[in-house]
Parts: structure tokens; C-alpha cells; sequence
């Protein structure tokens, strides 16, 4: 199937308020342009300096959101062109992508990234940190970011009972930063998770924003 025949099989099975954000690292500005021509506008990077290079070439209408890892000294560079960074990790990235919003005159969105995989390599804020946090608020006073909501990634595993069980806890700790915490905030409506391979487990718990790559775009070129 053709880039275009994925976007359209993908966004069909897509609940009413369910987006889909295209994961087009590693492949190629023509790439992006197939699934932009079929009328894809939201799309995910994870890499900066790819971002970066790729970001000018294509359409200003594009939403850019950034779900990879964020070196604090990466951040400028991709200022110019980011909508939304989902992988908010720390306090110290949060108020750093606040300081480089105001200088650029810009306003993020921002996810603050939950870590529930059982991998010690994937990054995020535990449910007691990310609650902690808020509790001594930590997430109030950010002149040029407002945060959307929360995104995680599940255990790469095939016991898709694991996944479902954290894509729960990322459903739950959600609820609680929203009622608790952001009730004054409408825009904190936003839960991503869910790659292709577990995409519609991640629905099922709530998931606003699907991140897929693979299925739309085939193996990565590079």
C-alpha cells in the first residue's frame, strides 16, 4: 500500500477525537510530502538535528511535535518550527523549553512523558514524581508553555496484558493531574501513547494522539 493508502486505512479505524501523529524520523522530506499531500497536517520528529535540517523544507502549515528524548542543549534548535514537545522529562527541561519559548517569542504545548515501561532506559517522570511535582507546583507560573496533558510509551513486549495494564496507569495518572491540578486548564486534554503495534490497546485507555510510523511510512532509510 502506498504512503497516502496508509494514512487513509489508519484515520478510518481512528475513534471520533483520536489524532493520528505521523512518526516521520528517519525518513525523508519527499516521504513526509506523500502523507502531507493526502492530507496528514500532524507529525512527530524525535530527533534534533533531523528536525531541524527538514523542518524548512516543508510546508509552514505542518505541526510539528518532538517525542524523542530532548537534550537540554538541543532545544534552540528546534524552537523555530516545534508546536508541541511531548517528551517533557524533567523540571529543569520544562523551564528551559519556558526560557527558549520567551526569547523566540513563541508560545509551546508541551506533554509531561510518564515512565511506567518495565525498560530502565526509557525516560520520564514515575507517577509519584510527576504527582509530586505538581503538588509543589512545579508545573504553575510558565509564562510561554502551557501543558497539554501527559505521553508514555509502553514495555516492548508481546504480552499485551502489560501493555494494557500501564497504558491504565498512564490513563489514571492522567485523571488525577487533571482533576487535581490542572481543572483550570482546558487544554490538559491530551494522553499519547500508542505506537503501531499497540495503537488500539492505547485507545481503548484513553489515548488522544497515536504515534505511527512504521505502518504508514514502512521501514525507516536511514
Amino acid at each position: 500500500m502506498s504512503i497516502a493508502q496508509n494514512i487513509q486505512r489508519i484515520t478510518a479505524q481512528l475513534p471520533e477525537g483520536v489524532k493520528l501523529v505521523a512518526v516521520s524520523k528517519f525518513h525523508p522530506a519527499e516521504k513526509i510530502m506523500e502523507a502531507y499531500n493526502a492530507g496528514q497536517r500532524l507529525f512527530g520528529e524525535n530527533r534534533a538535528q533531523e528536525f531541524a535540517a527538514k523542518a524548512p523544507q516543508l510546508p509552514a502549515d505542518i505541526e510539528w511535535h518532538f517525542i524523542g528524548h530532548l537534550q537540554k542543549n538541543k532545544v534552540r534548535m528546534i524552537m523555530p518550527w516545534v508546536s508541541t514537545i511531548q517528551s517533557i522529562d524533567s523540571i529543569e527541561l520544562l523551564q528551559l523549553v519556558n526560557k527558549e519559548a520567551a526569547r523566540n517569542n513563541r508560545h509551546i504545548n508541551v506533554l509531561l512523558q510518564l515512565h511506567v515501561a518495565k525498560e530502565q532506559t526509557k525516560s520520564g517522570f514515575t507517577t509519584n514524581e510527576v504527582l509530586k511535582a505538581a503538588d509543589e507546583g512545579a508545573f504553575e507560573n510558565l509564562t510561554n508553555v502551557t501543558i497539554t496533558g501527559v505521553m508514555a510509551m509502553a514495555t516492548f513486549t508481546d504480552d499485551m496484558e502489560q501493555v494494557a495494564s500501564e497504558f491504565e496507569q498512564v490513563h489514571n495518572t492522567f485523571l488525577t493531574l487533571r482533576d487535581k491540578h490542572f481543572a483550570n486548564n482546558p487544554a490538559f486534554k491530551e494522553i499519547s501513547m500508542g505506537m503501531s503495534d499497540d495503537w488500539n490497546i492505547a485507545v481503548q485507555h484513553g489515548a488522544t494522539l497515536v504515534r505511527i510510523g512504521t505502518d504508514i511510512f514502512g521501514a525507516r532509510e536511514y
